[in-house]
């Protein structure tokens, strides 16, 4: 067995925030104590002192970009899995925008058997909502859900079809499976790289207005009303997209949504190169960058203050169940170009902890509020038995030092790719052990190091 002694345990999904011994028992959670570990069974068993530490239930991200099959250039599902190891989170969902789409049970059978190949994280496969993520032709979900797919999304395009989209809900509604949208009307958004608005016009780039994803939510949450089926809205980014969906929970229509850290972290002054928005951070923690960094470009963009400030309020007051990266690894050839060209997206599995806990310091999210977004909130959200550290529970358990500082260096990162907005900012929260099922999947290096000297 192994005990992780005396660190603050918060376990929101069992209403635990205290000091607590957690122990592991093989593969499960046996208890969680108030009492340390006995001299006796220091002798006989692994005694992890945790003492200043945090010690909380594997995280779950429920929207993750692994890129294989068919981009391994950008990430694959082992290079992945060790970077969601990195940043304490033990499950996640993988998108199906890979090439071949994820749309049929091989490719859903094929990433299973590489997450189980790598065996740092568990990885839980998303279908596809249509045939090639075309729009048009509804995959089979029954096949899809067989296979072990936990919802189905064609996230990265819109189903800008309002009969198909109510044809997917009602298809799903009946095998309980959620239905995840990336919200933007394309009529709306066509040719924008930014969020439309002030720095974009003195920028003198193209915008996306915030109605773009409102208009959207707001009519994927009049069919989800009508069908009774679930929908999940990816990547919250816009104040009337929390106001819609807000309105909508209290009507009673069956709708859960995640927002990133690059939202409520950055607003669209960063592609103009000014750092961060959220009080916790200095300047010499973010650092500017060059205006018109291309690592500041993802879709949804950034919006404005008053767009973040929602998204936090969101998480703050539970309208928004879970905080999820949108990891989207991308190469240099995508990047490293004009920034109306470049690819959308930023990594986020290492940074995405640390963030988190920036707009706890800022006095923004309490804790058990942050932790419950990064973990149960999510696991809750697509009916996953796991983010809590209940007796008898996956043993899935991340020791958090909550104050360390790191500079974000992109080359020394798991991932594969390196286009993350944060290189160079000074965060604070590290994670110094992730267990997956009672096994060590990750080590700090600073750790590592000093047992192998010992």
């Amino acid at each position: 067995m192994i005990f992780l002694d005396g660190g603050r345990v918060v376990d929101p999904a069992s209403r635990v925030d205290g000091t607590r011994t957690v122990i592991l028992d093989g593969g499960r959670i046996r208890e969680v104590r108030e009492a340390p570990a006995s001299a006796s069974e220091r002798q006989t068993h692994e005694v992890i002192d945790c003492r200043g530490l945090l010690v909380l239930p594997g995280l779950v991200d429920l929207h993750v970009h692994l890129r294989e099959p068919g981009e391994e250039g950008k990430e694959t599902i082992a290079t992945g899995s060790r970077a969601a190891a990195a940043g304490g989170i033990t499950t996640l969902v993988a998108m199906p925008n890979t090439r071949p789409v994820c749309d049929s049970a091989s490719v859903a059978r094929f990433v299973q058997a590489r997450a189980r190949e790598a065996g740092l994280a568990r990885i839980l496969p998303a279908g596809a909502i249509t045939r090639g993520s075309l729009g048009e032709q509804l995959s089979d979900m029954a096949e899809l859900k067989e296979a072990g797919c936990v919802c189905v999304t064609d996230d990265g395009r819109p189903v800008m079809s309002a009969g198909v989209m109510r044809r997917a809900l009602e298809y799903a509604g009946d095998l309980e499976l959620p239905v995840m949208v990336h919200a933007e009307d394309l009529t709306l958004s066509h040719g924008g790289c930014m969020n439309e608005g002030p720095v974009a016009t003195r920028l003198g780039l193209p915008g996306v207005p915030a109605v773009a994803e409102v208009a959207m939510v707001e009519r994927d949450l009049l069919l989800a009303e009508l069908t009774g089926a679930h929908l999940h809205v990816a990547h919250v980014s816009a104040s009337g997209t929390v106001r819609a969906i807000r309105e909508a929970k209290a009507r009673g229509v069956h709708v859960t949504c995640e927002a990133t850290p690059h939202h409520f972290t950055l607003t669209d002054e960063a592609v103009a190169g000014v750092p961060a928005s959220v009080p916790a951070f200095r300047q010499s923690d973010a650092p500017a960058a060059e205006p018109y960094d291309t690592r500041a470009k993802m879709n949804p963009p950034l919006r404005t203050e008053s767009d973040r400030q929602a998204v936090v309020g969101g998480l703050a007051d539970g309208v928004i169940d879970a905080i999820a990266t949108d990891h989207a690894p991308h190469g240099p050839l995508d990047k490293d170009v004009e920034f109306v060209n470049a690819a959308n997206g930023v990594i986020g599995l290492e940074t995405s902890l640390a963030l988190t806990l920036a707009l706890v310091r800022a006095g923004e999210l309490p804790l058990p509020r942050a932790v419950e977004r990064l973990s149960s909130g999510p696991a809750r959200a697509f009916g996953l038995s796991c983010g809590t550290l209940a007796p008898g529970a996956a043993a899935d358990v991340v020791v958090v030092d909550p104050e360390r500082a790191f500079r974000v260096d992109a080359q020394r990162m798991f991932s594969r790719s390196r286009n993350t907005p944060f290189s160079g900012w000074t965060l604070r929260g590290r994670v110094l052990r992730t267990y997956l099922e009672g096994r060590l999947v990750h080590l700090h290096e600073e750790l590592r190091s000093a047992e192998e000297g010992r």
